[in-house]
């Protein structure tokens, strides 16, 4: 099959639509099940190039929850522990496979930007994976391939309608890739960077320890960052983003909300929010609206009377600003990617905040001494990887 009609574009007014191969040859995708639409296509596609190359860069199962062409989250397939388990909701299901890991990781940094997500994942699906994709608020998903106890759970979901897509592997696109905007075509290389060791070999710091994680964590920063809108700033940790921004027009923006989302990835496993008895039957996409609520600066209505009761079986107490202060300096070791240079070290301040240890970035800014000296102040360890991954 070299073409799938689809009902509409990104709107519903924008019809016709459809994908299509130029050359005649077979679309490398077929879909198992559901519908899938205009931005569906775009989110599989795009997720299904980072995870694929996540595998690649560290030998580990890799998943993504992408929502409207950027990532949620992105992570590969190391084990949960206790805490992590809780806080992604999946403490419930016994031990996991690697690569429902990794799922449960990119899913869970990031849980009410991932909800409603379209999932890629590098490996065949399995069932433990299906199984947790199964009870999640979710779009669809792509993969190499599914099990056949895999196939049955998602068969399932959404009263038979869930989008199933199963992708060639070994698909090779071309060399350059076309676009059109107001008529008018667009032509490129494709971005075939390959994000190694090698990229990473530039220390600019005075120190310049990298550990084997950290080396790992800014790869997967890098490949995260080369499929996110620009401007992008990564923040990750143990083998997962925690914290992404993407497509802002500056980069202290950027480095603020993604090392916002991180902070809140922190505070989720304190003992205060870790403490939290909600009322029964409370799904949990509510769950987690109600400790955004309790984390942010409208905790004072969560608490209201008559207002915890509709979310906890106990009144919660304030979560102070000194509290969380004091949890938050605990988070080190934190990797921080960006898609282009630091023009300013106020990003690096920002990140030192979020307990940023080591940075990757292209370098090349005229004030690239000042970032320096900013990094060299906290004793972190900088790459310049000589690149920029704008991506648009």
């Amino acid at each position: 099959m070299n073409e799938i009609q689809l009902k509409y574009g990104c709107n519903p007014n924008q019809k016709p639509s459809r994908i299509y191969m130029e050359d005649g040859s077979d679309l490398p995708v077929k879909v198992l099940n559901g519908k899938p639409g205009y931005i569906n296509f775009l989110d599989a596609f795009n997720g299904w190039q980072l995870v694929k190359e996540l595998k690649a860069a560290t030998g580990l199962p890799a998943a993504t929850s992408f929502k409207h062409v950027s990532p949620a989250g992105a992570a590969v397939g190391l084990p949960l522990n206790d805490t992590l388990a809780k806080i992604y909701w999946v403490d419930d299901l016994g031990e996991l496979s690697p690569l429902a890991c990794a799922y449960a990781r990119a899913r869970g940094a990031d849980r009410m930007s991932s909800f409603g997500d379209f999932i890629a994942l590098s490996d065949v699906c399995d069932a433990d994976t299906a199984r947790l994709i199964k009870r999640e608020v979710s779009d669809g998903v792509i993969a190499p391939g599914y099990t056949d106890e895999a196939m049955e759970l998602l068969l399932a979901k959404k009263k038979g309608n869930y989008n199933i897509i199963q992708i060639d592997e070994n698909y090779v696109p071309a060399e350059i890739e076309r676009k059109q905007v107001y008529g008018v075509t667009f032509e490129q290389g494709r971005n075939e960077l390959k994000i190694d060791k090698d990229l990473l070999s530039n220390f600019v710091t005075e120190n310049k320890e990298l550990p084997e994680q950290a080396e790992i964590d800014m790869k997967i920063a890098l490949i995260t960052l080369k499929y996110t809108q620009s401007n992008s700033v990564c923040y990750v940790k143990g083998g997962q983003a925690i914290g992404i921004g993407a497509g802002q027009q500056s980069r202290i923006h950027c480095t603020r909300l993604a090392g916002q989302k991180a902070d809140n990835w922190f505070l989720r496993q304190s003992p205060q929010v870790m403490g939290l008895q909600f009322v029964d039957g409370l799904g949990r996409a509510d769950r987690d609206n109600a400790i955004d609520v309790y984390m942010g600066d409208e905790y004072e209505d969560v608490l209201k009377e008559g207002e915890w009761q509709k979310r906890f079986k106990v009144k919660p107490e304030v979560f102070t600003a000194e509290q969380k202060k004091a949890w938050l300096a605990q988070n080190t070791d934190v990797v921080l990617g960006s898609d282009a240079f630091f023009p300013f070290s106020d990003n690096i301040e920002r990140a030192h905040k979020s307990g940023v240890k080591y940075i990757a970035q292209p370098g090349g800014s005229v004030r690239d001494d000042l970032v320096i000296e900013c990094a060299d102040k906290y004793d972190m360890v900088m790459v310049f990887t000589g690149i920029r991954l704008f991506h648009h």
